[in-house]
């Protein structure tokens, strides 16, 4: 039985680089291209392929949440992200969505290969960078996940508010406000203000424009 493939990737070259990639494989079909996010989620839903590549950067949906509505309409759908992007937020967001794995488009040609035929089976794709990443992550102390109102402080540190402001926007006081930052700057590993958003956005615990 041969695994049914859809590929997701606005970039002609990308598609028929990996339908020819693949077509020399005589267990993976390609069963159909989406030019879009959008486009991902209908084929998804209209040809029920076995494994889906998707790219992260897609028209009209991004491809996360394409993700998510993939597995809103089919829960056991099986979807690798194939991208350039391998920042912690770009991997937390995908794997967030329900993508069952993630790899780079510098794989070679038998990792793809594998990852498709892994995932297939229910079995996690991630090449060996993402997998050493996602690992440490899930190895992380449970302490030092930020909690909800440090998360808040911290989408308010920012927009670039003085302390004062932070304690009026949240109606808490100064010396609360530094008690926060003390905590988030020492569970981030960092010193200053700047470095917090930044480790918070590059980890996605922290979604600039959001909220």
């Amino acid at each position: 039985m041969s695994v049914r493939v859809l590929i997701a990737d606005d970039h002609p070259v990308v598609r028929d680089g990996i339908r020819a990639m693949l077509g020399t494989q005589d267990d993976l079909l390609v069963v159909g291209e989406a030019v879009s996010g959008t486009d991902a989620v209908r084929l998804a839903r209209d040809l029920r392929p076995d494994v889906t590549l998707m790219d992260l950067q897609m028209p009209e949906m991004d491809g996360a949440t394409a993700i998510t509505r993939i597995r809103e309409h089919d829960p056991g759908a099986k979807v690798i992200v194939l991208t350039t992007y391998d920042t912690d937020g770009d991997i937390s967001r995908a794997i967030d969505a329900g993508a069952i794995g993630y790899l780079l488009k510098d794989a070679g040609r038998e990792q793809l290969f594998d990852a498709i035929r892994a995932a297939a089976r229910g079995e996690s794709a991630l090449s060996p960078a993402i997998a050493t990443r996602v690992l440490s992550w899930a190895r992380a102390d449970a302490r030092d996940a930020l909690s909800g109102r440090e998360i808040e402080v911290l989408r308010v540190v920012a927009q670039g508010l003085s302390n004062k402001a932070i304690a009026a926007h949240l109606c808490i006081s100064e010396a609360t406000v530094k008690t926060h930052l003390l905590h988030i700057f020492a569970k981030l590993g960092v010193d200053d203000r700047t470095a917090a958003v930044t480790v918070a956005v590059s980890r996605g615990i922290l979604r600039l424009g959001a909220g």
